[in-house]
């Protein structure tokens, strides 16, 4: 499992912050930028990259964006075929888009989400299994036709 990751000027110090954390429990994780902060930059453009390194191989690649709001970020990767990318602001959300929604990308709000519970939200979202029963399966076939 690889795990991609990237954020914009607003996400980029707690970007950095959830790297080395992942990082510290030897998890695969592989930055795609900013690698340095830039006002000008654009939250979609990180969208995309995380959204385009996860699909190179879905079954094996998850995804972590961050920008102020977690909106950008989530918006510009959704507009991929295949990603399901959701906001999380809590554990309990985190599962959930995983384990119902089978999010292949969490986002995350760096303006509303500090270090410590952004670290929960990860590994939350990392240990959540998507179920597999009928009616989900048939809610994810909705969402990408």
């Amino acid at each position: 499992m690889t795990i991609f990751i990237g954020a914009d000027h607003r996400g980029f110090d707690l970007k950095n912050q959830i790297m080395e954390y992942l990082h510290e429990k030897n998890i695969r994780i592989e930055d795609l930028g900013a690698y340095e902060k830039k006002p000008l930059d654009d939250a979609a453009d990180f969208g995309q990259k995380i959204a385009q390194a996860v699909l190179q191989n879905p079954d094996n690649h998850l995804g972590i964006v961050v920008c102020g709001s977690g909106c950008a970020v989530s918006i510009s990767a959704n507009r991929n075929k295949g990603i399901r990318c959701g906001v999380a602001m809590n554990i309990s959300q985190a599962q959930h888009i995983r384990e119902n929604d089978n999010a292949n990308i969490l986002s995350l709000a760096s303006d509303y989400t500090n270090y410590e519970e952004a670290v929960k939200i990860v590994d939350a979202f990392l240990a959540a299994t998507p179920k597999t029963e009928e009616k989900y399966l048939r809610r994810l076939k909705k969402l990408d036709q």
